[in-house]
């Protein structure tokens, strides 16, 4: 079984470069425009689409799942973004004025964020045994899970980037990593800090 982890498409929030979290932002142009752009750089046989239940990841996900022909799968709540807490709609230069030491008040650590994360790809592998799935979710998210899975770093991901986990019978091993970027991140920013 495979399964790509895509980040969803740039919102409005990405692009003012905010802390977006758990907050549901839609997509905006240029995040659907990425959408339909990547979906056919999609290399491989796939049987299904699933995603977060944050509109973004969905609207994500629907356009990809059109573009190829195939069936929107199921939201996964525990594949939602990081909270935030506080910072949540914060740019990076109110999150160093407010909060130099990145201690979001309310902030879900990264423990939670990664079991959440491992949980749900499990589910979805229960679900969908044998097949291969696109699943849309959430930087940061993506990012914690597959650290703690490869026992690597996993940089910060661009929109759309894909990354793609493979079944073993040991668990999962880190084909690739989807680490393109071409305009920094707020986590870039924020390199260093809990936000990462």
């Amino acid at each position: 079984m495979t399964i790509a982890l895509i980040r969803h498409g740039q919102t409005a929030w990405n692009f003012e470069r905010r802390l977006q979290g758990t907050t549901d932002i839609p997509l905006n142009d240029t995040g659907r425009e990425q959408a339909a752009t990547v979906a056919p750089r999609l290399i491989g046989t796939w049987d299904v689409v699933v995603s977060s239940p944050l509109g973004r990841a969905r609207e994500t996900a629907q356009i990809i799942a059109d573009a190829l022909g195939l069936e929107l799968g199921p939201s996964y709540p525990d594949v939602i973004e990081r909270h935030y807490g506080d910072a949540e709609g914060a740019t990076a230069q109110m999150v160093l004025e407010n909060w130099p030491d990145h201690r979001y008040p309310n902030l879900e650590s990264e423990e939670s964020v990664i079991e959440r994360g491992v949980r749900g790809i499990d589910a979805i592998a229960r679900d969908f045994p044998g097949q291969n799935v696109l699943v849309v979710s959430h930087g940061t998210l993506i990012r914690l899970t597959l650290s703690h899975l490869s026992g690597t770093t996993v940089p910060p991901l661009e929109n759309c980037s894909v990354s793609v986990i493979e079944a073993t019978d040991t668990g999962w091993s880190l084909l690739d990593a989807g680490t393109a970027r071409t305009t920094p991140s707020l986590e870039t920013a924020l390199s260093g800090s809990s936000a990462q």
